[in-house]
């Protein structure tokens, strides 16, 4: 079944992982292992960062074909948002958020069933036009009050490493807007509203030659955990941990590392 910014859910999986300590040190803990059964059916919302938009949906597209009778919506947002909402009690049943400390909001809140797993990880990249009308060649331009210039609001994850990429640089930044998301601050830059942007590598990417993107060494001081977990709101578990598991299999990690993730 298929409505509108849907993608289907996985294929046959069981969460093995338990409630030890919701917290994200145990982020590293092993993959829910897979499992055979009756075929999975019913509905799951899954909330995950804006810059998982391409990936989730490719992921969710795979699996459309495979399992009919699921039905998943996903929301994707700046992770602070989404958390923020998990916690006031939105019927979310998988959250995967671009940062553990947006995780951490979550399970500080006990609203996770298990405990997150750390599953890709990203940088950020300086995204310009593809022309680079602004003459953009590293974050030093950043501090030009006379460059247009987009960043994500520090309480959201890209904003709150790029506010780490300056501090580490030495640099102060005279931004011109502050983004709610990533795919926000891309937006500016591909409609040519600012000379440049702090964004994820895996978005300018995504982009394609719709911008420029220019790596800088500093991206080393701050790159980003990427977590994902079933919560406690969910009326179906076993489809949470069956969407965690496809997120973590072989197939996808493919689709997560050929969008320019990091895999753990």
């Amino acid at each position: 079944m298929r409505i509108p910014r849907l993608a289907l859910l996985p294929a046959i999986a069981a969460l093995t992982l338990g409630l030890a300590a919701c917290s994200t040190t145990a982020a590293t803990a092993s993959a829910p292992k897979a499992t055979r059964g009756a075929a999975l059916s019913g509905t799951l919302v899954v909330d995950a960062a804006a810059s998982l938009t391409g990936t989730f949906q490719k992921l969710g597209d795979e699996f459309d074909a495979k399992h009919p009778g699921v039905t998943v919506t996903l929301n994707f947002g700046g992770s602070s948002g989404l958390a923020a909402q998990i916690t006031a009690g939105a019927p979310v049943d998988v959250f995967a958020s671009a940062s553990p400390a947006t995780m951490k909001t979550v399970t500080d809140a006990s609203d996770a069933s298990a405990a997150p797993i750390v599953f890709v990880r990203n940088r950020l990249e300086i995204a310009v036009p593809a022309s680079n009308p602004g003459h953009i060649t590293g974050l030093t331009d950043f501090t030009d009050p006379a460059k247009k210039i987009a960043l994500c609001a520090p309480e959201v994850p890209c904003g709150a490493a790029a506010v780490t990429v300056f501090k580490d640089a030495g640099l102060t930044p005279a931004p011109d807007t502050l983004e709610q998301d990533v795919k926000a601050a891309l937006t500016k830059v591909q409609l040519g509203e600012v000379d440049a942007a702090l964004v994820y590598r895996t978005d300018v990417k995504a982009a394609g030659d719709k911008v420029k993107g220019i790596p800088f060494a500093e991206s080393d001081t701050a790159i980003n955990d990427y977590l994902i977990a079933p919560l406690k709101a969910s009326n179906n578990q076993k489809l949470a941990a069956a969407f965690i598991a496809w997120v973590l299999s072989d197939s996808g990690r493919k689709v997560l590392g050929d969008a320019g993730f990091e895999l753990p």
